[in-house]
């Protein structure tokens, strides 16, 4: 009987591919940490709508967009719309999304993702001026992140 070719023998019982919406690494991060963020992601439930699936490494490459400017120091700008995507633009609702996935991680994905932020968060207190009237602003967070000068307000 006669051999039947490897490639015949695949032929007659396809494997449909799977396929996510978001299967990329962040970098700077091992793959067991990624696949636990994106497990974090797709387990969050929270009306807030902090994390949705990619939320991590969308709010990391905003983060570092925004540290990547030219200038000494940096003004925070407000976000353009509604969507979660476009919130990011202001740096603070990005800094919220990893705040977020931090206490939704496992220990040794949080301990990545918390030297990683870490190191983000040093350059954006160097860059950037605290708001002296961030107290009388209800609108903004208790994190040290939201009491920061955004664009168009005064600076001494």
């Amino acid at each position: 009987m006669p051999r039947r070719r490897p490639g015949a023998l695949r032929a007659e019982n396809p494997v449909a591919p799977v396929w996510g919406p978001w299967t990329g690494r962040i970098p700077g991060l091992s793959e067991r940490a990624c696949a636990e963020i994106q497990r974090a992601e797709r387990a969050y439930d929270d009306p807030a709508d902090l994390l949705w699936e990619g939320a991590v490494a969308a709010a990391l490459a905003h983060y570092r967009a925004f540290l990547r400017q030219p200038g000494r120091y940096l003004d925070l700008c407000f976000e353009a719309s509604p969507h979660p995507e476009s919130a990011l633009v202001d740096v603070a609702k990005a800094r919220d999304v990893l705040e977020a996935a931090l206490r939704s991680l496992p220990r040794h994905a949080h301990g990545e993702l918390g030297r990683l932020v870490a190191r983000l968060d040093a350059e954006f207190g160097r860059r950037t001026l605290p708001d002296p009237h961030a107290r009388r602003r209800f609108w903004r967070g208790d994190e040290w992140w939201h009491q920061r000068l955004y664009d168009g307000e005064y600076r001494w």
